[in-house]
């Protein structure tokens, strides 16, 4: 299984950042790749749309507010993977006023080696938290 984690450091409050990233739903909120999302199974199940029309079906499989992290599954994806998991957590930093965001996850690699399949996610997590920085720059 294949393993990949990016982090961002970002100047909010991890409170801030969680308000903005920790809604299942949220993805189009500050993801530009990702142009809408919809809601299923009471909330479990988010339908995602991306700029090229994909469709991306995941599953909610943890969530802790009071910790600041989900954990969620690809159900359906044009991913070359299987075994999809990931999570974003918000951590806090010594910093009030600072947060450092992870976003990691794990997959086995379908036609692809173990590289491509992690450079082609650590990119997806990095392009992703790049963009959740740039929503707390004014």
């Amino acid at each position: 299984m294949a393993h990949t984690t990016t982090t961002i450091k970002i100047s909010a409050s991890p409170d801030q950042v969680w308000k903005l990233l920790g809604g299942f739903n949220s993805l189009p909120d500050w993801l530009p790749s990702i142009s809408s999302s919809e809601l299923s199974e009471g909330g479990r199940v988010r339908h995602l749309a991306d700029l090229d029309g994909e469709v991306i079906v995941e599953r909610l499989e943890v969530f802790n507010d009071k910790e600041r992290y989900y954990t969620y599954s690809i159900i359906k994806a044009p991913f070359p993977v299987t075994d999809y998991q990931a999570t974003i957590r918000v951590h806090e930093t010594a910093d009030s006023e600072t947060s450092l965001v992870e976003w990691s996850g794990t997959f086995t690699p379908v036609g692809i080696s173990e590289e491509e399949a992690i450079n082609l996610f650590h990119g997806l997590y990095e392009d992703g938290l790049k963009a959740l920085g740039q929503a707390f720059k004014n």
